[in-house]
C-alpha cells in the first residue's frame, strides 16, 4: 500500500501524541488546525484536541498542507524516517529516490534535479514524479525544499553562522531565494527566527540530533572505542571525538567533531569545530549515519525480538567516511579487532595528513584515496600488511580516486557489491560488511563471517555459510541488525574476532 497520509491510523497517532512517546518521533507529524503549527509526537506543549489534529508521515506533507514547524519541539531535530520496502516495485523505487535525495554526497554541490534523479534511477522524469507523489504525497522538489528549510532552521536556531552562509550550506543558490522561501513557508524572516545572544563558541558550535528509543548508547560508544585509531579518534568519559575531512566543490574542509548522548532527551549532542562549519549539513548527515540515529527500532524489533531478545537498543554502527571504512574492513580480514586497529594506526601514522586541532589525541586525518593509490609494495608491506591486503587497498584506492566506486548511503547497493567483489582481495564477506556500515544497507549479511556462524550455531555444518544464509531469510529486511545482535551475544574472546 502506498505510504500516504490517509494510511496513517489517526487514533493510534493521537494516543502516541498524548503519551509523548519518543519511539514514534519522526514517524509522523501532527498538524494542529487551530494554530497552523505542526509538531513532533514528543512536543511538550499542551496536547491539542483530537478534532484539531491532522497527521502526516513527513514534514514535507505537513508544510504542503500549510502548517508551519513548531518553534518549541523543532521538527528538524526529529530522526528521519527510513522505510525499507519489500513490496511493489513502485514503492521500492520511491524509497530509493528518497534515499538519494537525502544523501548530499550523491550529488554535485548544486543539489539534485528531477532530471538527474530520474537518470540515476533509470526511469523517466514523469514516472519519478508520479511514483514519488503516490508514495509521499509531495513532489521530489517539495521534499528537497522541506529538507533544506528545516536544515536552515536548525542552523539559525543552534549556530551563529551568518545568514548568508546558512543559506548557502543549506542548499539555496542565493540569499534572496532563501529569504523568499523561508517567508513563504514559515511566515517570518530568517533573522527573526535566530535566537538572541548566539555567539561564536571557541570549543565548536553544538547541535542536537534526535533518535528514537530504545538506544544502547554504551554499546555504540564501546564499539567505536575498541576500534579507535590512535591520533585520529578516541572515546573518553562517554564522549566520542575524531578528526574529519569533508570534500565538496573541489575544497577540503578539515577539523574535529565530538559527540555525546543526552539519553534523557533522546538526543545526541554534536560539537563541530569552526573549520567544518561550511559543510555542517554534510557533517550532520555523516554523524546521523555513523550512530544510526534514524533507525526505527519498532520495525526492527518486530522482526528480530523473538530471536534476539534483550538487544532492542542495539544499532548498526556506520561510518564517517565510506572510503575509510572500506580500508579498515580490508585490514580487518581474518585478524582480531586489536590487530586490525594496530594496522590502521600504522597506516594513519605513515600516510595520514597531520592536523593541528589543538585537542589532545586528535592530530591526524585518515589517508586520502590518492595517497594510498600510490602506495604499492614496500610502503604498505613495511607496515606489516600482507601482499593480498596491499593489492586490495591499492585497487580500492584507485577505484575511489577515479570515482568508479561510490561508498555512501546513496550508492546503488547491488551495483556497488558487484564492483567491490571485482577488486582483488575483496570477497563476499568484505563487500557485505562495507554495505552494512558504509552503504547503510539494513539487509547486508556477511554469511561467511566465522563469528557470525558461531553465534548462529552453524559453524560445524558441512556448508556453514549456506546454513547461515538460510537461517537469515526470516530476518529480512533487517539482517544487518541481526548480525550486530548475533555478535553481541558472543562471549568476549569471540567478539574480539569481529571485523574492524
Amino acid at each position: 500500500m502506498p505510504i500516504t497520509a490517509d494510511t496513517l491510523q489517526p487514533d493510534a497517532c493521537y494516543l502516541a501524541l498524548k503519551a509523548r512517546d519518543a519511539r514514534f518521533d519522526g514517524c509522523f507529524f501532527t498538524g494542529v488546525t487551530s494554530t497552523g503549527i505542526y509538531c513532533r509526537p514528543v512536543c511538550r506543549v499542551r496536547t491539542p484536541k483530537r478534532e484539531n489534529c491532522r497527521f502526516f508521515f513527513h514534514a514535507a506533507q505537513a508544510e504542503r498542507a500549510g502548517f508551519r514547524p513548531c518553534l518549541r519541539c523543532r521538527p528538524e531535530l526529529a530522526p528521519h524516517a527510513q522505510a525499507w520496502s519489500m513490496q511493489d516495485a513502485g514503492s521500492i523505487l520511491a524509497q530509493q529516490a528518497a534515499r538519494l535525495l537525502d544523501e548530499p554526497e550523491a550529488w554535485d554541490e548544486g543539489g539534485p534535479s528531477v532530471e538527474q534523479l530520474a537518470a540515476r534511477l533509470g526511469v523517466s522524469e514523469r514516472h519519478v514524479r508520479r511514483i514519488f507523489e503516490a508514495q509521499f504525497g509531495v513532489s521530489p522538489l517539495q521534499y528537497v525544499q522541506t529538507r533544506r528549510l528545516l536544515t536552515a532552521k536548525q542552523l539559525l536556531a543552534d549556530t551563529s553562522l551568518p545568514i548568508t552562509q546558512v543559506a548557502m550550506v543549506s542548499g539555496f543558490g542565493s540569499l534572496r531565494r532563501f529569504n523568499a522561501a523561508f517567508v513563504q513557508h514559515y511566515g517570518l524572516s530568517p533573522s527573526k527566527l535566530r535566537r538572541e545572544g548566539a555567539a561564536p563558541q571557541p570549543q565548536g558550535l553544538a547541535v542536537r540530533l534526535g533518535f528514537r528509543p530504545p538506544y544502547d548508547a554504551q554499546a555504540m560508544l564501546g564499539f567505536f572505542a575498541t576500534r579507535a585509531i590512535q591520533g585520529m579518534e578516541h572515546v573518553e568519559g562517554g564522549t566520542f571525538a575524531r578528526t574529519l575531512s569533508v570534500e565538496t566543490g573541489g575544497q577540503s574542509h578539515q577539523g574535529w567533531i565530538e559527540a555525546g548522548f543526552d539519553e534523557e532527551r533522546h538526543q545526541l549532542v554534536l560539537r563541530v569545530s569552526v573549520e567544518l562549519h561550511p559543510v555542517l549539513p554534510q557533517v550532520i548527515r555523516r554523524v546521523r549515519a555513523a550512530f544510526d540515529l534514524d533507525c526505527d527500532p519498532l520495525a526492527v524489533n518486530g522482526v528480530l525480538h523473538d530471536v534476539f531478545p534483550g538487544c532492542e537498543g542495539l544499532r548498526v554502527p556506520g561510518t564517517f567516511n565510506g572510503w575509510e571504512l572500506a580500508v579498515r574492513a580490508v585490514l580487518g580480514q581474518q585478524v582480531t579487532v586489536a590487530a586490525a586497529r594496530t594496522l590502521a594506526r600504522r597506516v594513519v601514522e605513515r600516510f595520514g595528513q597531520p592536523l593541528d586541532t589543538g585537542r589532545t589525541g586528535l592530530t591526524r586525518l585518515f589517508p586520502t584515496p590518492a595517497s594510498l593509490a600510490a602506495a604499492e609494495g614496500d610502503p604498505l608491506g613495511s607496515l606489516g600488511i600482507v601482499r593480498q591486503r596491499q593489492a586490495a587497498i591499492v585497487a580500492l584506492a584507485r577505484a575511489v580516486a577515479e570515482q568508479r566506486l561510490q561508498l555512501h548511503a546513496g550508492a546503488d547497493v547491488p551495483a556497488t557489491l558487484a564492483a567491490l567483489k571485482e577488486l582483488p582481495g575483496i570477497g563476499d564477506w568484505t563487500a557485505h560488511y562495507i554495505a552494512m556500515r558504509a552503504l547503510r544497507w539494513p539487509d547486508a549479511f556477511p554469511a561467511g563471517d566465522v563469528a557470525l556462524q558461531n553465534a548462529l550455531g552453524v559453524r560445524q555444518a558441512k556448508q556453514p555459510a549456506r546454513e547461515a544464509e538460510a537461517a537469515s531469510q526470516a530476518w529480512k529486511p533487517w539482517r544487518s541488525y541481526a548480525v550486530i545482535r548475533a555478535w553481541a551475544g558472543l562471549p568476549a574472546p569471540a567478539r574480539n574476532k569481529e571485523p574492524s
